[in-house]
């Protein structure tokens, strides 16, 4: 597909900052593209630590929230927590559940049905609490909206704790539209004091459990047992990789390698010696036997293995049955039923995955025989898993580059799920035709709706009416950190660049150009012929491998008499038979 490719032009003295830090300029130059410009958000990137996480009394209510989770804890009230099915739900139930029952919490929880239950709490988790005499009821990950609901909750004499990270409703004169609730724990809160709202759900719960840590008097160290899923939901909800979550993460990922998280801040007395755990991987066992089951145990896990790997696996019994498979696994001691759940959530994510595929297939299929002009894809695929929507729409997003709503048949009506690109605010597109839709709710990037299949049509024929989208805005952008001839690549810049990971959302890996470099002996190789290899020579003479990934023999066919390629790339080191070699990834290409 067609894009445009354009070049950061961002100002810094680099040499200065290359000297100040001890790095390269190349490097300096990345972190600028970036926007980390400042002293201390440069030293906050390079060498932030977990002492450097936010103070989590920032949040709103949170201290209230912990406070009167303390009493309930010692009165032995009954506490239900409220999840939600997806990564960041299953991570975020699993961090509280863990984390109240470790010091003494009468806590059990409830994970609404994708298909039965919808998203959230609804008023039948809430009658469901009522009968089984719960004192408090929690939610992560959600509640935020659940002004009705948790209404009920509170005129039936239960404490009501909120923690979302989710947008809060405002009223059309400005300002929060809250639910009834005791504490509400949302950094998105009008008046909050958190230096960032870009947090997920299972962060925001983790932080409520450092406090109750705190009043717990445990050692400061403790809470971080539960940073690896803290990374995990931070990977899998696609949040920045910036500032504190980039910490999270990296710290995290070196939990679940066999590292150690270090906190450096003095103990107390009677506290233990700073550090914590070290050894083979994270301290979860259900965790680690996913982790061995899809053979990564011999793997340095990253963000590609969490969000392609292991995420989809947890996410995969929230979308075909139930997310109890995933939080089962997590909170399990049995090596027996750790296997067996492990096994289940991998032979799920499999299903997943061709059911997937068949729908993509379906999906492209659509668009070429009836939807090839249209500027926003509006795809109606029968049969399709109403859980595999969103997915299907966003594997169209990117093969088009253009905003893809795909739509299912459910148990009333059509439900759809869509994914946009930047210039194309689907959420308040959705409000414009909010008359043809009995429900809708997210974001300018994504949404859910619900509609009678009546209304299809007529949504397909409104959302392409006066769309906004310009010819321009439907073709793709890269944004190139420098034009970099391969020569000046050395296995050090590779390894300072890697050690800028993690890589993800707000966070790209750092991209480079060069023209006119000269191609020879072009190969297909890959059992599945999806790796395209060929020499790259530049005018000074100095030649490395470059590899294509995609479809190889479609790329064999086009660059077999090609002489020269201009391509974007990112450069990497090859291991192979015990040695090291650079190698150059070519992310796209164009020919003379």
């Amino acid at each position: 597909m067609k894009s445009k490719w354009y070049v950061y032009s961002k100002k810094a003295d680099f040499q200065a900052i290359s000297e100040r830090y001890g790095i390269d300029r190349v490097t300096a130059r990345v972190l600028r593209n970036r926007d980390i410009c400042t002293d201390e958000e440069i030293r906050y990137f390079l060498h932030g630590n977990v002492q450097d996480l936010y103070d989590e009394r920032l949040l709103p209510d949170l201290e209230q929230a912990g406070y009167l989770l303390w009493e309930a804890i010692k009165e032995r009230k009954h506490i239900r927590i409220v999840g939600d099915y997806d990564i960041d739900g299953v991570c975020a139930t699993c961090i509280l559940l863990r984390g109240l029952r470790s010091v003494g919490a009468w806590a059990d929880h409830r994970i609404p049905d994708r298909i039965n239950d919808g998203y959230g709490i609804n008023e039948g988790i809430v009658r469901e609490a009522l009968e089984a005499g719960v004192d408090v009821l929690l939610t992560c990950d959600n509640g935020i909206s659940a002004v009705e609901e948790l209404r009920l909750a509170k005129q039936h004499g239960m404490t009501v704790i909120v923690t979302d990270h989710h947008n809060v409703r405002q009223e059309d004169a400005g300002g929060d539209v809250l639910p009834p609730a005791d504490a509400i724990v949302d950094a998105k809160r009008e008046g909050s004091r958190y230096p960032t709202e870009d947090i997920c759900g299972a962060v925001t719960a983790w932080k409520l459990i450092r406090y109750i840590y705190r009043l717990a008097g445990l050692p400061e160290d403790r809470w971080l047992e539960y940073i690896d899923f803290a990374a995990i939901a931070t990977i899998g909800d696609i949040m920045p990789l910036k500032g504190e979550n980039r910490i999270i993460v990296r710290e995290g990922l070196k939990i679940l390698n066999g590292g150690k998280v270090l906190y450096t801040q003095q103990p107390e007395a009677g506290q233990s010696v700073p550090g914590v755990r070290a050894g083979y991987g994270t301290s979860n066992p259900g965790l680690r036997t996913l982790i061995e089951k899809l053979h990564l145990d011999d793997k340095q896990i990253g963000t590609y293995h969490i969000g392609f790997i292991i995420g989809p696996c947890i996410n995969a019994g929230g979308r075909l049955e139930s997310a109890e498979s995933a939080l089962q696994l997590f909170m399990t001691e049995d090596a027996e039923e750790a296997a067996r759940l492990a096994e289940h959530l991998i032979s799920l994510n499999e299903e997943r995955k061709s059911m997937t595929e068949a729908g993509v297939s379906e999906g492209i299929r659509l668009v070429e025989e009836k939807y090839r002009d249209d500027r926003v894809l509006v795809v109606f695929i029968d049969g399709l898993h109403e859980s595999l929507a969103g997915i299907v729409a966003g594997r169209l997003k990117e093969r088009y580059y253009r905003p893809a709503i795909v739509i299912t048949r459910a148990a009333e009506g059509l439900k759809g799920s869509g994914r946009s690109i930047e210039p194309y605010n689907m959420f308040e597109n959705l409000c414009a035709a909010e008359e043809l839709l009995t429900r809708f709710g997210g974001h300018p990037m994504a949404a859910g709706l619900s509609l009678p299949e009546e209304n299809l049509e007529e949504l397909r024929r409104r959302l392409n009416t006066d769309t906004g989208l310009t010819d321009e805005d439907l073709i793709r952008k890269h944004w190139i950190d420098v034009p970099m001839p391969i020569g000046y690549v050395t296995a050090r810049l590779i390894e300072e660049l890697d050690s800028l990971a993690p890589f993800g959302q707000g966070f790209e890996r750092p991209l480079f150009a060069q023209k006119d470099l000269k191609v020879s002996d072009i190969r297909v190789l890959g059992k599945n012929r999806n790796v395209l290899r060929m020499r790259l020579t530049e005018e000074s003479g100095i030649t490395l491998d470059g590899i294509c990934f995609g479809e190889a023999d479609a790329m064999w066919e086009e660059l077999k008499n090609v002489k020269t390629l201009d391509i974007l790339y990112s450069p990497k080191i090859n291991e192979f038979g015990g040695r090291r070699t650079i190698q150059i990834e070519i992310r796209e290409y164009r020919t003379a």
